[in-house]
């Protein structure tokens, strides 16, 4: 697996030196050689690596990655471009059209938000392809929460949105009151009609920074061809 730098190695070196994460190490590392794992080796931490630790300003949390051929990139609910956009992310830019009339894009890769302080955060960090889920319960889940508590851990402004079960479990781990935790249902559409379409998380997150002298997040993904 790639290294992880800067305040995030920092505040995460404990985490390398522990048991479970070693046994991860070995495990993830011999299903590479054996399975096709999404996303690709060298992505598996891109959102620390595009989100550093102190420039983080929003949470994002979701489950595991994308596990179709080309599409995971490290970040949660993120696709590379040219791929076909996936239905919680229609979802998610259906709701941020109706909250800030952003046009809905061609493309489905969310590193600009990563690149403004947005973490974009599965609970696990890896998967077999075609199997949803494979990855649960070797080990990630304890790292993604050590990371969730270093960045809680940070004594400033930061807002954390959780969508669906479990990433409202993580909501002990927020405690500080300088934050923002915004729920909603996950935007799946199994779950989305029962409180995520409405629920104005992108406006409300932009306030919060506004009115704690931060920049707002600019949320338009743009077309491919406008880059």
């Amino acid at each position: 697996m790639p290294a992880i730098s800067g305040l995030w190695e920092e505040s995460l070196r404990e985490e390398f030196r522990k048991p479970y994460y070693k046994k991860l190490f070995e495990t993830v590392n011999k299903e590479y050689r054996t399975h096709r794992i999404y996303p690709p080796a060298q992505e598996i931490f891109n959102a620390f690596h595009y989100t550093p630790l102190d420039q983080v300003k929003v949470v994002i949390i979701g489950q595991d990655p994308y596990h179709e051929e080309g599409q995971a990139e490290g970040l949660c609910f993120s696709v590379k471009p040219g791929i076909q956009i996936p239905p919680s992310l229609v979802n998610i830019y259906k709701e941020l059209h109706d909250d800030l009339g952003c046009y809905i894009p061609d493309n489905g890769s969310l590193v600009k938000w990563a690149r403004q302080g947005v973490l974009l955060l599965n609970t696990v960090l890896t998967v077999r392809a075609h199997q949803a889920n494979s990855h649960r319960n070797i080990g990630w889940e304890e790292f993604t929460d050590a990371a969730i508590k270093a960045a809680a851990a940070q004594d400033r402004p930061m807002a954390f949105v959780l969508w669906g079960r479990p990433a409202q479990r993580k909501k002990e781990m927020i405690t500080n009151p300088k934050h923002l935790v915004l729920e909603a249902p996950h935007p799946s559409p199994l779950s989305a009609h029962r409180g995520f379409f409405g629920s104005r998380p992108f406006s409300k997150v932009n306030k919060y920074l506004a009115d704690n002298d931060l920049e707002p997040v600019d949320w338009q993904i743009e077309n491919i061809s406008e880059r």
